[in-house]
């Protein structure tokens, strides 16, 4: 049904029934300084114009940019077949099981996911998704408060320092003892984060690849927190996790991971997944959903919600998380995603990714005045450091069409001059020749 908008009559006919003089009226509350500026909005134009003026406008957009810009969400390559599956009105329209015996396909499809993303961590149990990878990590830090009883949470810096934010913005009016520790030149201090672990500690978190693009084993600082009763947590990148050690080898009791690797285009920020993994002792503590595979009184497979943690579906005061949306359709993404490439395909993908890291920093480095920020080895990203700020650098290059890196000065005082640089499958080597190109005249 169209929608027709009030006539002037029906609008005065209102006014006079509240007892209001004018629309402005209504509003009166609204300080002018929040208020629009006029509420006489232009006249109506046609679908064609309408059409027209979008194109027009859409044109101011750069879309022609050749990005090396990572720091936790990445331009990877999505297969046609993503968005043709994703898109079929079964799942599009049905993403959420609300009548589950009504939804064994949806069901199934999330099973599926559930299992496919456990194998990929290396770890035992997952549930329905939540929202992002931050919300994600947020949510393994409260499943650890909750099971060990105790407030206080160690977190690296090297960790993406958006999910620091985040963290510290869910936990400010929570009773918990938030410990950060410092980075060394981008590498994850592992003696201070064991230090700092005692009888109190909750959790310890660490990322791998850290945000500096560092590859590291958190096996020992695992095995150290178990013997004084906490938690490991990781929070993981999920395509380099085919070819890396996995959190489940490391000893981690939950992993998470920001699923948008997984299928899901950049798309401004959104809408992205948090896949949540953890081992079957902690699967109770565990937000949102979990879907079960069962028999039915004829002994044919059947999908049910095994667990139901969600305040949709129980009482608030007993529901682990009121953040833990089903991102199902994301889910569903990074599965087709995940089965269109299989195991091969995505350690394919993951070591193209590396290679091309490992040709950008030998041919940016070769550059006077531009070294590694350190030496530690590193997956599909890497900081160097620039003879002059990287954000100015940045702003420079992005108008000869290529976006060089995240400026890593914006939420890491004193590496004003550092730059992080990530590579995909999708960054060729000619592009990281021109790349290098550009930055060396700028430079």
């Amino acid at each position: 049904m169209p929608f027709v908008p009030h006539t002037q009559g029906d609008t005065k006919a209102m006014l006079k029934a509240i007892g209001l003089p004018s629309v402005e009226a209504l509003f009166a509350e609204i300080p002018k300084s929040l208020r629009p500026k006029s509420f006489d909005l232009p006249e109506g134009l046609s679908e064609m114009a309408v059409k027209t003026r979008v194109e027009e406008l859409s044109l101011r957009n750069n879309t022609a940019l050749v990005s090396f810009l990572g720091a936790g969400f990445y331009d990877h390559y999505i297969p046609s077949a993503v968005d043709a599956l994703a898109s079929r009105g079964e799942f599009y329209t049905a993403y959420t099981p609300y009548q589950p015996e009504s939804s064994q396909g949806t069901l199934q499809a999330i099973f599926e996911y559930q299992t496919a993303v456990t194998r990929l961590l290396g770890m035992e149990c997952a549930n329905a998704s939540v929202y992002d990878g931050g919300t994600a990590l947020y949510e393994a830090m409260m499943m650890a408060v909750r099971h060990t009883r105790r407030d206080k949470v160690i977190v690296s810096e090297t960790v993406n320092p958006i999910y620091h934010v985040l963290l510290d913005t869910y936990s400010r009016n929570l009773n918990l003892k938030m410990v950060t520790v410092p980075h060394i030149n981008g590498s994850t201090d592992f003696k201070a984060l064991q230090k700092a672990v005692d009888d109190a500690t909750a959790c310890v978190m660490v990322q791998n690849p850290n945000f500096f693009g560092c590859v590291e084993d958190a096996t020992s600082l695992f095995t150290h927190a178990h013997a004084k009763g906490a938690l490991g947590v990781v929070s993981a990148y999920p395509v380099l996790a085919s070819v890396l050690k996995t959190p489940g080898a490391m000893g981690a009791d939950i992993a998470v991971a920001e699923g948008q690797s997984l299928g899901l285009p950049l798309s401004f920020g959104g809408p992205y997944l948090g896949v949540m993994t953890c081992t079957k002792s902690l699967v109770r503590q565990m937000p949102g959903r979990i879907v079960g595979r069962t028999a039915d009184s004829q002994g044919r497979d059947g999908y049910v919600l095994t667990l139901q943690a969600r305040e949709q579906h129980i009482r608030r005061q007993k529901a682990t998380s009121n953040i833990c949306s089903n991102q199902a359709l994301c889910a569903l993404r990074c599965l087709i995603h995940l089965c269109l490439l299989g195991e091969e395909g995505l350690t394919r993908t993951a070591r193209l990714c590396m290679e091309n890291a490992r040709y950008a920093a030998k041919k940016l480095t070769h550059i006077k005045g531009i070294s590694l920020l350190n030496k530690s080895p590193f997956g599909s990203e890497f900081a160097i450091t620039l003879p002059r700020p990287a954000r100015d650098v940045c702003q420079a290059l992005i108008n000869h069409g290529y976006v060089p890196g995240f400026p890593l000065g914006r939420y890491y005082p004193g590496l004003e001059n550092v730059l992080l640089v990530a590579c995909t499958e999708k960054n060729s080597r000619r592009d990281i020749d021109i790349l290098a190109a550009w930055l060396e005249d700028e430079l």
